[in-house]
Formats: C-alpha cells, sequence, structure tokens
C-alpha cells in the first residue's frame, strides 16, 4: 500500500486535437485538489499542462511546478503556483519531480512526456523506486503504447510484473488514484533469462 500525500503528472505543454485531452486534464488537477494531495508538474501555463495547474488551484489545491531555466520563457512558466522552482536542466528537473513524489500519473503528451513515463517506469524497474504509476488513457491516447508494450512481454524483453507496474484508467481520475493508493510494487530482477546473457 502506498502513502499518498504528493502526486507527480507528466502531460502535454500542448492542448491536443481533442477536447477530451484537457477536460482530462482538468478533472484529474480538481481530483486531486479535492483530496487534499499536492500536486507536482512541469511548471507550464500551456496545453494541458496550464489546465491541470489551473484546475488544482481552483479547487484550493497545492500546486508545485519544477521548470529548467531554458523553458521558463518557452513553457510559459506558470506564475500562479503555490510554488515554482527554477532548475538548472532537463535532468535536475525530473530527479526534482520524482524525489518530491510519492506517485506518478501521465495524461496524454508528446516525447517529452513519453520520455518521463518510460524513465520512471525503468527506475522502477531497476529497483531505484517502488512508487506506483498510472496512465489516464483518455480517448484511447495510450492504446498504441499499451500494445507495444505487450508486445515486448510475448517477445520476452519485459517481464509480465514490470507491464503491471502501469496502472491504467480511461475516463476516471479517482478511480486511478485509488488504485495508485493499493498498488504494492513488485521486488524482482530485471532480467528475464539472465543465465542467458
Amino acid at each position: 500500500m502506498a502513502e499518498l500525500q504528493t502526486i507527480c503528472v507528466f502531460c502535454g505543454s500542448s492542448p491536443g486535437a481533442r477536447p477530451e485531452y484537457a477536460a482530462a486534464a482538468k478533472a484529474l488537477g480538481r481530483t486531486i485538489a479535492e483530496r487534499g494531495l499536492t500536486l507536482v508538474y512541469g511548471a507550464g501555463n500551456v496545453g494541458l499542462m496550464g489546465a491541470l495547474a489551473d484546475a488544482a488551484l481552483a479547487a484550493g489545491g497545492t500546486v508545485v511546478g519544477i521548470i529548467p531555466e531554458h523553458l521558463v520563457q518557452w513553457e510559459v512558466a506558470h506564475q500562479g503556483l503555490t510554488r515554482l522552482e527554477i532548475v538548472h536542466s532537463m535532468h535536475e528537473r525530473k530527479a526534482r519531480m520524482a524525489d518530491l513524489s510519492d506517485a506518478f500519473i501521465a495524461l496524454p503528451g508528446g516525447l517529452g512526456t513519453f520520455e518521463e513515463l518510460f524513465e520512471i517506469l525503468t527506475w522502477a524497474q531497476l529497483g531505484l523506486h517502488r512508487k506506483p504509476f498510472g496512465l489516464l488513457n483518455t480517448a484511447g491516447y495510450y492504446d498504441s503504447l499499451l500494445a507495444l508494450l505487450d508486445s515486448g512481454v510475448q517477445e520476452r524483453f519485459l517481464r509480465p510484473e514490470h507491464r503491471a507496474m502501469i496502472q491504467e484508467e480511461a475516463n476516471d481520475p479517482s478511480h486511478l488514484l485509488d488504485r495508485l493508493a493499493s498498488y504494492t510494487s513488485p521486488f524482482l530482477g530485471k532480467y528475464l533469462d539472465r543465465d542467458q546473457t
């Protein structure tokens, strides 16, 4: 069981092609705030990032944003946050977000979101943390990615237990948070066939 107080959310700095994406970001931000949890995210004031943070703040939530110096202007750093931390690099940003957080959720996003979610999952696979991870798979956005992971299991590059670390919900952020709170991380080695490597 995970004791959740702070939730890190990865998501796009663009709004995406469907209005459902922004609606999901707003619902997640509002739900996190209503549960008395702290939101940690990438500090942007645009796209899904801005929708997420604004909804949490409007619901009375605590929102901490972490952004590297070179993105302050590009992603338009949100100036209305509870706390805004400006760091030197993307590496420092991700490490700081991970350190502050008890669980992770990915909303739809692009390359940056993909990279963040896979890095956090890889750290869990390697035993560097045992924090839960969830996908809010709005409008089936992550269906292809989940199919790729299933292929990785089938082709024996990925353990089923590591694939199962991803808690997925289509539309219900409250249910996803419940699942993350009840999650127990597997504790096993990375390799499927270590004696063959």
